[in-house]
């Protein structure tokens, strides 16, 4: 069973941590029913054998549990798998169709919205461009992309939708420089509480999560995860963030900001210090291209097939990979992180090209004292921010949360 963090209290005259309350058996049947479904969601199928070995509970406890997430809907049989002495084995797997969630990825240049299945499949998808982002503009975006998912779903799987994740870049305000956006309007988003204004126009559930914290969470449910227990998680955005995973969980620091890899220090030559958003960023591309007279359009609009920009792309690739050599050095000397993954906004190919660039200078980098991690592309993809948000609902009712037993449940 995974460990359980104390709540802790601070005082003025007292800093002493403790554990709040006790794990009475309604918590309890909680936490195991939230452990047996990040168990099926792990393996893709287990049979009650398996579940009862993995989890250390009793055989009835296990019976009793899967009869109740199967009523409802949660679990589905699969085909009895015979072949071995006694009755044949059942495994049980999520039911696609159990629960719906929706996912809402607020760009600086796009914004997308995903219509996600229980095993993360993506049912349906929405997406528009911009120069930058407002409240109403998102708002609107949401409201009519809704109306129009609410069209091709029927209304019994509507009302399995559980609520909506969105995820976005913390502080917006404080980019207007580098989006050429009027101080006023990104202004509006300092006093916007963005989860009440979303929920009243939704009259869903609405979890806030930081873009590229969402996708690291992305990569660990429905990526790497599995693979790795621990691992740095790079995604390359209009600004390059990240996150980070350990233990085969999301480590989101004290502030909710681990992994907050743009903000790294960084400096290229001679060059003043600045930081690693600035010599890892799709930004970097646009303005290249824009020097060149080149329309940079197609990166936002379709950055799963943008268009082939030439020597252009080829220089901010090897640049990129430069800088992400040094960054991962940095973290692995921070944690000895077992790999470091690679995703972004852009197309198989072009991520292809930056890992195996990235790769290539790992091997100028100085690391003596530093076991080097293995360097893996993501295999969530450009959507990772969204699906990432779209998880967020369903991992705060469905998965393990090493602090459930000290929670009031609804």
């Amino acid at each position: 069973m995974a460990d359980i963090y104390p709540t802790e209290i601070r005082t003025v005259e007292n800093t002493v941590v403790d554990p709040m309350g006790g794990a009475n058996q309604t918590r309890v049947r909680a936490y195991n029913e939230r452990l047996v479904l990040s168990l099926v969601r792990r393996h893709g199928s287990l049979s009650k054998a398996e579940i009862a070995r993995r989890t250390g509970l009793s055989a009835q406890t296990v019976s009793v549990i899967m009869r109740a997430l199967e009523k409802d809907g949660l679990l589905s049989r699969g085909l009895p798998q015979r072949g071995r002495v006694g009755q044949p084995s059942i495994p049980m797997s999520l039911n696609a169709d159990g629960v719906f969630s929706l996912g809402l990825k607020v760009g600086r240049r796009s914004c997308e919205l995903i219509l996600m299945d229980f095993i993360g499949a993506v049912r349906m998808r929405r997406s528009e461009a911009y120069r930058y982002p407002t409240p109403a503009l998102i708002v609107d975006f949401v409201t009519r992309s809704v109306a129009s998912m609410r069209r091709d779903l029927s209304d019994s799987l509507w009302r399995k939708v559980s609520g909506l994740g969105v995820a976005l870049p913390f502080e917006l305000w404080n980019w207007v420089e580098a989006l050429g956006a009027p101080k006023a309007d990104m202004d509006a988003w300092r006093n916007t509480d963005v989860a009440a204004l979303l929920a009243d126009a939704m009259e869903l559930p609405v979890v806030v999560q930081n873009d590229a914290t969402a996708a690291c969470a992305a990569e660990l449910a429905f990526g790497h995860g599995p693979r790795y227990a621990d691992f740095a998680y790079f995604f390359i955005g209009t600004f390059i963030g990240g996150g980070v995973a350990i233990n085969h969980a999301l480590y989101p620091g004290r502030t909710g900001n681990a992994g907050a890899f743009g903000s790294m220090p960084f400096r290229a030559g001679s060059a003043e210090q600045d930081q690693l958003i600035d010599h890892a960023s799709i930004i970097q591309l646009e303005r290249k291209l824009e020097k060149a007279g080149r329309d940079p359009s197609s990166i936002w609009l379709e950055p799963d097939r943008w268009e082939d920009f030439g020597a252009i792309e080829t220089e901010w690739i090897e640049e990129t990979a430069d800088a992400l050599a040094f960054a991962t050095a940095s973290v692995c000397s921070v944690i000895d992180f077992e790999a470091v993954i690679i995703d972004g906004g852009f197309s198989p190919s072009v991520k292809g090209r930056i890992v195996e660039a990235t790769r290539q200078a790992m091997g100028r980098v100085n690391l003596q004292g530093v076991s080097a991690p293995v360097i893996e592309a993501g295999l969530v993809g450009a959507s990772a921010r969204a699906i990432g948000a779209a998880s967020l609902p369903l991992f705060s009712r469905y998965h393990i949360d090493q602090s459930v037993l000290f929670k009031e449940l609804a």
